[in-house]
Formats: C-alpha cells, sequence, structure tokens
C-alpha cells in the first residue's frame, strides 16, 4: 500500500513544483533548470558511481565485507536514476544521495532494522587449483561405442620416460 501511495504523490508533487517554479521563473528557465540538473547529477552519479565500483572491487580483493559499498553503489544507482527522471523533488532526492555522510547515516539506519545471520566469502579460484602434493591428474576422456572403429595405434609421446 505505501508504494502505491508513493506512486501516486511524487508526481502529485512534481507537477505542483513544476507549477510553482514555472509560475514564478518563467517556463524556458524552468526547463533550462531541469535539463542543468540532469546534466549535472549525471556527471556526479558517474564519478562517484566510479568511487563506489573501484571501492567494491577493493573489498571483494581484499576479503573485506562488501555490505557497505554495495549499499553505497546502491543508493548512488537510485541517485542516478532521481537525477534523471524530471521533476524539482527527485531530484533534491537525487542530490541529497550524492552526500556521503547522508548515505552512510541511511545505511546505518537499514542495517540497525536488518538482521544478518552471517556472511562468507570464499575465493573459489584457490579451491580450483590442485596443491603442489596431490595426486590428481587433471584429463579428459570420452566413452567409445564398441561398434565404433577404433582409433589407430599411436606410438607413446615420450613424456613419461626417464
Amino acid at each position: 500500500m505505501w508504494l502505491f501511495l508513493l506512486f501516486v504523490t511524487i508526481p502529485i508533487v512534481e507537477i505542483a513544483l513544476f507549477i510553482q517554479v514555472g509560475g514564478w521563473l518563467g517556463l524556458w528557465p524552468t526547463l533550462a533548470i531541469v535539463i542543468l540538473t540532469a546534466i549535472l547529477g549525471t556527471f556526479l552519479v558517474r564519478a562517484q558511481g566510479l568511487m563506489a565500483m573501484s571501492q567494491i572491487r577493493s573489498n571483494l580483493q581484499e576479503f573485506q565485507d562488501p555490505t557497505e559499498s554495495l549499499a553505497h553503489g546502491a543508493m548512488i544507482l537510485a541517485s542516478g536514476l532521481l537525477l534523471l527522471t524530471p521533476g524539482f523533488f527527485t531530484d533534491a532526492v537525487g542530490f541529497a544521495l550524492l552526500v556521503p555522510p547522508l548515505r552512510l547515516a541511511l545505511f546505518n539506519w537499514i542495517r540497525s532494522k536488518v538482521k544478518v545471520q552471517s556472511f562468507v566469502q570464499t575465493d573459489y579460484r584457490r579451491e580450483q587449483r590442485p596443491r603442489p602434493d596431490s595426486d590428481v591428474i587433471d584429463g579428459d576422456f570420452s566413452e567409445l561405442d564398441d561398434d565404433a572403429p577404433r582409433p589407430t595405434h599411436q606410438p607413446p609421446s615420450g613424456w613419461t620416460r626417464h
């Protein structure tokens, strides 16, 4: 129900703000502001998004919990969507989400509402490599049909000779 109210209320607020600002500034300055905020927001979102991606990559490489960096990245993405949506209210919320202390406060509030049971990160690349002292030999095989012609015998490759 609250999502429905959000989808109904935000457009009404945006229309009211467009009417107010348009009546005060006029049509063309109002449209110019909407376009400029979208352009400025795009540059800010790109810069902060690249920093967030770098932080996520760093957390994953150092086996640190990437939750906070992922949340910041998600908020920056939401900010970009809001800034590209025409309107003054959505622009205000979008620009607010680009402020790191506000994102951190929002993350801490959300984290206080969510209980995480456990978090495990595994380096699958290390697990797939055979240990040096292992007796495992990696190889391929194919099953032959009894009626199928047998491959011609080839001499040994020589790699097993001492």
